[in-house]
This record gives structure tokens, C-alpha cells and sequence, in this order.
């Protein structure tokens, strides 16, 4: 038999495919060559899989992943180690660049004819005061603005539905009647029930609104505003009695600006005569004294900086001097904005830029006002939290000044550096200080290289604390005791130890949860809506 054909029917239930050797050999005879035939059955079936490969081994997974990790523990350490040197060097060069711009700027205040310091041509300048729900202070702070060191001012105090036994003593104290006030509201805002003007002082003047909210009331009084300048007071804001004049100044010798912001000043353990600053001292509590070192530490020198390149995003609510007009026509302050003031200054910088107008915003060095710090940690943890959301928040609503045309210094610097080492640095310095201590807990690196990590970053941090300090005390004449001085270079260096890291901590909680809320409103407004309301 030469050949021997195979058939394989399906109804064998065998699959297409090799055939097993055993019926091969039992089906060939005489030596002769086997045929396998398929069916067009068989041949019509998928070909059978392919044998199965070997099982996963993590233990490579792990021993290749432990290998990339080891590699990229340099690159960690270094990043780190430069963001931290680019913080805190670049605050360093703002903080030296802003000393001789503020000696200069003294030295020509010094200078300055006595034209421009007779009070004579100054610009009025209405004040708005939130009247607040604290009856011994409202009164005060009402006495001290009669007395300002200006030569036509307004007061204007508005009670934004605040604590009814205000609004009596505010009547009776300066014996405000009903007037008939007739205005144009050209900025919305809630229902003004009445106004009062003052029989004793012409230029007081107090609005009972229903309440809306700070920046609510803000527009209400700009509605009822006289003139061209106006400046916004809360009621537990101390200011000294030049302060206002040094602040219209800037308006006087520049026609450009648009508005201007002060230095701020700590008043716990301040002593205070007729509602003004009589003597500086220091307060008792850590979290204050901790404050003061970082207000001259991030803000007060580099708004000089930021200032002279008009690209000054960062501003108080404490003290600040608009133009009426400008704010009017940028749509006046935003009731969805957490910090009005900073935004207000934002939006001014974008739609000014966008417009091509020359203008500038101006910082103040030598116009100090006082305000109360958080003396508990619970309050200060509050704080810290919602500068970090109203900062983040304002600089979202006015994105477009990011590198954008026309942006100029703002967008191209002023942003840049806001975003990279005020937004983001409590991200990075939390993750910095985590990372590095997990890389030492898993053998990765040293102790002597985390330690040398930990004194780098720790080192620059009290050489920028403790030279922003010295500058302080150079240039702004606060005229502290000895004592006081010493005590808070001590304060400086321990700052560094425990409470940025704990600030930061809590301005990384305070972002992630402003990020919940905003998807929570989106996720709750109407498909129509475009603006969102965050609260605190």
C-alpha cells in the first residue's frame, strides 16, 4: 500500500488540527507515508491558540521598578534642593533690589517740594468703612478718620445688615439723621433701606443696606461715592494720621495711577491713644510673632520690586487707595471673590493691558496701617488657609494675564513668579520635605544626605528671614526697642524650624478643599451659569 488517505470525519469529534502520534502510528502499515486530508469542516475552524507563555514574576517587576527608583533619587534631590534655592534666593534678590528702591523712594519723599506736602492741591478721597458688629470699635475707628492729617476726605460707613446695637450708637454718637441722598447706581447691588448724614460733621455719611457681603457693600458706597479717590477702611484697621496723605501723594506726582496699597503693620501689643499708634511694641503669642517675620519676609520688600515693574499682583484688603472711575469701569468688586481687593487689582491689570492704556499700581512703603494677627494656632490655621484659596482663586479668574499678549511685566514676570513661589510652593515644600524622608526611611539615600538637604533648605530660610528683618529696621524707621529687634531675629531663626512647614501643610488643605467645592458648584450650578461661589 503506497499510500493510505485518512479521513476524519467530524462526527469523530476530533478538532482540525494534528493528529495524536499514537493513531497515526497505529493507522500506517508497511512503512508507507500517512496523508492527512481535512475536511472543508476542519479547514473553515480558527487555527488552536498558542501554548500559554510563563507566569508573570514580580519579583523582576519590583527588582526593575527598586532600579528606576534608585536612578531617579538624584534627580529628586536635586530638583528639591534648587526649587528650595530658587525660592528663597529669589526672594533674597527682590528683597536686596527693594532696598535701594525704598531708600531712593525715601530719600525723594524727603526731598519732595513743599508744594506737593502743603495739602493744598491734594486729590479728595472718599473713605468707606465696613461698619463690622463690634460697637466700641466702629465707634473709635469713625473718631480717628475725622482726625486724618487730609485736606478733603468723606467718610462714608456702611452698615451691611451688621449687629443692630451698631447702627444705634453710630446715630447717636455723631448724631446722624435721615437724608434724603440721591444717587446713580451704576454698580449693582442690595437694597439701600436708608441713609444718615451727620449734623455735626458734613463730610460723614452712613448707609443701612441689607446685607450682601463685603464686596456688596463696597459697590453700594461707590455708588454713593462724591469723589475721585476712594479708600477702603474695616473697622478694626488702624491707620496713622499721615497715612492717608502719603497715600494721595503717589496720586499727585502720578497722574497714572490707579490705585495704590500700604504696608501693614502688627498692632497686637501696640499702644494705642485716640484711636492712633502712640507706641510699637511686640505681642506675646507665637503665631503673631511668627506673622510679623512673614509679612517682611514674602510681601512687604518684593511689592517695592514688583511695584517698579508695575506687575504687583499681590495686595492687602487692609489699606488701599483707588481711582473711583477705573473700578467702575473694570465692573467694581466681585461678590464670588474670596479676597475682592486682590482680585479687583488682577482684573484692573488684564483689562487695562488688553486695552493698552498706560496706568500703574502703585506700593506705598512709608503709609502703614495696623491691624490685629491671629494670636491662637485654630485662627491662624484659618488664615492661612483661605490666602492660599484667595490667592489661587483671584489669579484663576484673570488667567489670561499668563504670558499672554501685551501682558507685559505682569504676565511675563509678575504671574510667573506669583504662580511658581507663592501657589505652588506649599505643594512642593510638603512633598519635598515627604519625599526625601521616605527616600531616607527606604535606604535610598543617606542620613548625611537628608540632614545636608534639611540644613541647605533650613539655612536659606533663615538667611532670608532674618535679611528681610534687618532691612525692616534700615529703611521703614519703626523705631523698635533693642529688645524688641533681638527678640524677633530669634523668632527668625526659629521660624524656619516647624512653622513654614506647618503653614504650608495648611495651605495644601486649604487649596484641595477649594478645589472640592469648585467641582461640587459646577456640578450643582446651572448648565448656564458662569460664575461660581466659593465660601470659606
Amino acid at each position: 500500500m503506497a499510500e493510505q488517505i485518512l479521513r476524519i470525519d467530524s462526527a469523530l469529534g476530533h478538532s482540525a488540527g494534528p493528529v495524536p502520534a499514537d493513531l497515526a502510528e497505529g493507522l500506517a502499515s508497511d512503512n508507507a507515508p500517512l496523508v492527512l486530508q481535512h475536511d472543508s469542516v476542519f479547514a473553515s475552524l480558527p487555527p488552536p491558540p498558542p501554548a500559554p507563555g510563563p507566569d508573570f514574576n514580580w519579583g523582576v517587576a519590583l527588582d526593575s521598578f527598586q532600579g528606576t527608583l534608585t536612578d531617579a533619587v538624584p534627580l529628586l534631590q536635586w530638583f528639591f534642593l534648587l526649587y528650595f534655592i530658587a525660592l528663597n534666593g529669589g526672594y533674597l534678590l527682590l528683597n536686596l533690589a527693594s532696598l535701594f528702591m525704598i531708600r531712593t523712594y525715601l530719600r525723594e519723599q524727603d526731598a519732595a517740594s513743599p508744594y506737593l506736602n502743603s495739602g493744598k492741591h491734594e486729590i479728595p478721597i472718599s473713605i468707606i468703612m465696613i461698619a463690622g458688629n463690634d460697637v466700641a470699635a466702629a465707634v473709635a475707628r469713625v473718631h480717628a478718620m475725622l482726625q486724618l492729617d487730609y485736606s478733603e476726605f468723606e467718610v462714608i460707613i456702611v452698615n451691611d445688615g451688621s449687629y443692630e446695637p451698631v447702627l444705634k450708637a453710630l446715630v447717636r454718637e455723631f448724631s446722624l439723621a435721615p437724608f434724603p441722598e440721591a444717587y446713580r447706581e451704576r454698580l449693582p447691588g442690595k437694597h439701600v433701606k436708608a441713609v444718615h448724614a451727620s449734623t455735626l460733621y458734613p463730610g460723614l455719611r452712613l448707609l443701612d443696606k441689607e446685607s450682601g457681603g463685603r464686596a456688596d457693600a463696597l459697590n453700594v458706597a461707590l455708588n454713593c461715592a462724591r469723589y475721585p479717590l476712594f479708600c477702603i477702611m474695616d473697622h478694626d484697621f488702624i491707620l496713622q494720621r499721615d497715612s492717608l496723605s502719603k497715600m494721595g501723594r503717589v496720586f499727585q506726582n502720578k497722574p497714572t495711577v490707579v490705585a495704590a496699597c500700604a504696608s501693614v503693620g502688627v498692632a497686637n501689643g501696640c499702644t494705642l491713644h485716640g484711636g492712633y499708634m502712640a507706641g510699637i511694641g511686640l505681642p506675646r503669642a507665637w503665631p503673631a510673632l511668627f506673622q510679623i517675620i512673614e509679612d517682611l519676609r514674602n510681601v512687604r520688600f518684593a511689592r517695592m520690586f514688583w511695584s517698579r515693574l508695575n506687575a504687583m499682583l499681590i495686595t492687602t484688603r487692609v489699606f488701599g487707595v483707588f481711582h473711583k472711575e477705573t473700578v467702575i469701569a473694570a465692573g467694581g468688586f466681585r461678590t464670588d471673590a474670596l479676597n475682592e481687593d486682590m482680585e479687583l487689582v488682577a482684573r484692573i491689570h488684564r483689562l487695562l493691558r488688553r486695552e493698552n492704556k498706560h496706568y500703574h499700581i502703585a506700593y506705598v512703603p512709608d503709609a502703614l496701617c495696623w491691624a490685629d494677627a491671629a494670636e491662637n494656632w485654630k485662627l491662624l490655621k484659618l488664615q492661612c488657609m483661605n490666602r492660599q484659596v484667595s490667592l489661587a482663586q483671584a489669579l484663576e479668574m484673570n488667567r489670561q494675564l499668563l504670558l499672554g499678549r501685551g501682558g507685559g511685566a505682569v504676565g511675563w514676570l509678575g504671574f510667573p513668579f506669583i504662580f511658581l513661589f507663592e501657589v505652588m510652593v506649599p505643594w512642593l515644600e510638603v512633598l519635598g520635605y515627604l519625599i526625601m524622608t521616605l527616600l531616607w526611611l527606604s535606604g535610598l539615600i543617606s542620613f548625611q544626605a537628608l540632614w545636608t538637604f534639611l540644613l541647605a533648605v533650613i539655612g536659606l530660610g533663615v538667611m532670608h528671614s532674618t535679611s528681610a528683618l534687618l532691612m525692616d529696621e534700615m529703611t521703614l524707621r519703626t523705631n523698635r526697642k533693642l529688645s524688641h529687634a533681638l527678640k524677633l531675629f530669634a523668632v527668625a531663626l526659629l521660624e524656619n524650624l516647624g512653622y513654614r512647614q506647618l503653614t504650608a501643610f495648611w495651605r495644601v488643605i486649604g487649596t484641595v478643599r477649594m478645589r472640592g467645592q469648585v467641582r461640587c458648584a459646577n456640578s450643582l450650578s446651572a448648565p448656564d451659569s458662569n460664575t461660581r461661589q466659593i465660601t470659606a
